[in-house]
């Protein structure tokens, strides 16, 4: 049984923020409609998700119990509505921070295992640095024959082609043409992506700042636009790497450049396209207070 009052941490990454809740025996059953309470930023504690903090070899999920030789500490993340997700980077940093804080860990690099596989996390100067694992780009022959593999529409706003990437969860990514503006966009509701993605999509658009930094928006699957999308950041940095590969006529060679500055509404992260198709993500990671809640 779920019970009544539980302890928590608020933090945030780039201010995608999060309600964090130990479950040290694996005891707790956080229902989806407990979840959106403790999200709810009125009636609630406020966040885009909640992160169970869990023993790996608790996990309900047998794929998650089987990294527990590599992590002893399952992230099991919710998005703000109550459904589950596979990853978060902003979070991973967050959790990191707070495993570190009450002991759990005491490594300056160790490994936290998550329904997308197990990542890798150090800490950095002002932060953390996570190996958010395998990308890649899910249709390369549609999107390099159409230039994407998806159509994109924000409420109210034109029709844009779209590139979609894996990074253990699903990205759709648009790079704006020069005539339309981030602030002009409106995200309050999702975007239209075609095909329909079956399991949803988080959708990122994109404005190219320089070489090798770009800024972005989110709407997030199961949240709405937020402040920050670590994977989000990843994958827009890596979508326009990969389109510059196409336009210098290579293809499939996504050689634009390996570092990438990406600003969004909440800060500034740093995406490293790694060798062996792995990507890094850093960025900082807040833990702004601690109490105690109880459940409706």
């Amino acid at each position: 049984m779920t019970p009544t009052s539980l302890p928590f941490t608020k933090g945030h990454g780039t201010e995608n923020d999060f309600v964090l809740v130990p479950d040290p025996d694996g005891s707790l059953d956080l229902a989806p409609q407990h979840v959106s309470a403790l999200a709810d930023r009125r009636a609630g504690l406020g966040g885009d998700g909640v992160i169970r903090v869990v023993p790996t070899l608790h996990a309900h999920e047998p794929e998650v119990r089987a990294q527990a030789d590599e992590a002893s500490w399952f992230m099991d993340y919710r998005n703000a509505d109550g459904s589950p997700a596979e990853m978060c980077g902003n979070g991973t940093r967050v959790f990191a921070e707070y495993l570190r804080r009450e002991g759990m860990e005491t490594e300056a690099e160790f490994a936290i295992a998550t329904r997308a596989g197990t990542k890798s996390v150090r800490a950095v100067d002002g932060g953390w640095a996570v190996d958010l694992g395998p990308w890649r780009v899910v249709d390369p022959a549609t999107a390099r024959a159409r230039g994407g593999d998806a159509l994109v529409t924000p409420y109210g706003g034109p029709t844009l082609p779209g590139l979609t990437l894996d990074l253990g969860n699903p990205h759709t990514v648009v790079v704006l043409p020069p005539e339309l503006d981030l602030a002009d966009l409106d995200l309050t509701r999702a975007p239209r992506v075609e095909p329909e993605p079956p399991h949803g999509t988080n959708v990122e658009l994109v404005r190219a700042v320089g070489p090798g930094h770009i800024a972005l928006r989110v709407h997030e699957r199961g949240v709405g636009e937020t402040r920050s999308c670590g994977t989000g950041a990843a994958a827009a940095a890596l979508a326009v790497r990969w389109w510059e590969g196409i336009v210098d006529d290579v293809p499939g060679d996504d050689s634009g450049a390996d570092r990438w500055t990406v600003d969004v509404p909440g800060g500034r992260l740093t995406v490293i396209a790694l060798p062996g198709d792995h990507v890094e993500l850093s960025g900082p990671a807040v833990l702004l207070a601690d109490g105690t809640v109880t459940l409706p």
